[in-house]
């Protein structure tokens, strides 16, 4: 699958590609919302793959456009919108929402690009925001799958669990074994019972810091050539 990417602005990296793999092993289905979809990487794997209304919402123009010319030249069908998340407010609701939103601390030192900033740290979407409108526009039953800080994780549970988006599949990603994780990965369903189950990480380089062979399953599903220049016309 060929992507166009800015050469300027925020480039699509691994958690990505390892989050559209983890959402595939739950086989959505649906009508779904990419937040803060940039080029639309996570959208357009999934959408390939499964049969999937899919749906794209970015408050950078710049990153919508490129999402648009990329599901174009896929000739996949896509339904956009250009605004802020936060105030957004769809005529239906989504059985699958999907997301790898900006999640750095604004407390480190922040890239004074605007479209690299916003793409990357978390004022641009505060968590407890977020997690309430993923609450007001998901379906009684939908799913949300989403990456974040690996840190955070006590605040993640704690703003889930108050907007009934129940966590039942947690995954850590480490870049080796004997690493610390920085990237989480859960998958909730809106309103579940369930308990959650903390799977196996992912281990991303082994001892020769060479991909481990689920690290490389993943960019092998992805399937993705990228160019970063300005789109054709």
């Amino acid at each position: 699958m060929l992507l166009y990417q800015s050469p300027n602005g925020y480039c699509y990296n691994s958690d990505s590609i390892f989050l559209a793999h983890f959402i595939a092993s739950h086989e959505p289905k649906g009508k779904m919302l990419d937040v803060g979809c940039g080029i639309g990487v996570l959208s357009l794997i999934l959408a390939r793959e499964f049969d999937l209304r899919a749906s794209i919402i970015d408050k950078q123009p710049h990153m919508i456009n490129y999402a648009k010319h990329n599901f174009a030249i896929s000739n996949i069908d896509i339904e956009f919108f250009n605004e802020d998340f936060i105030s957004f407010e769809p005529k239906e609701k989504f059985d699958v929402i999907i997301s790898n939103p900006p999640f750095y601390s604004p407390s480190v030192l922040q890239s004074s690009e605007t479209m690299i900033n916003t793409a990357r740290y978390a004022h641009h979407l505060p968590l407890d925001d977020f997690f309430k409108k993923v609450h007001n526009i998901l379906t009684p039953s939908g799913k949300f799958f989403f990456c974040y800080d690996a840190k955070q994780i006590a605040d993640i549970i704690v703003a889930l669990k108050k907007y009934h988006l129940t966590p039942e599949f947690i995954r850590f990603v480490h870049s080796k074994k004997d690493k610390d994780s920085k990237l989480v990965m859960i998958a909730c369903r809106h309103n579940s019972k369930s308990v959650a189950k903390v799977v196996k990480p992912l281990i991303v380089f082994d001892d020769e810091s060479s991909y481990t062979l689920e690290a490389s399953e993943a960019f092998k599903f992805a399937n993705l050539h990228s160019i970063k220049g300005e789109m054709d016309e």
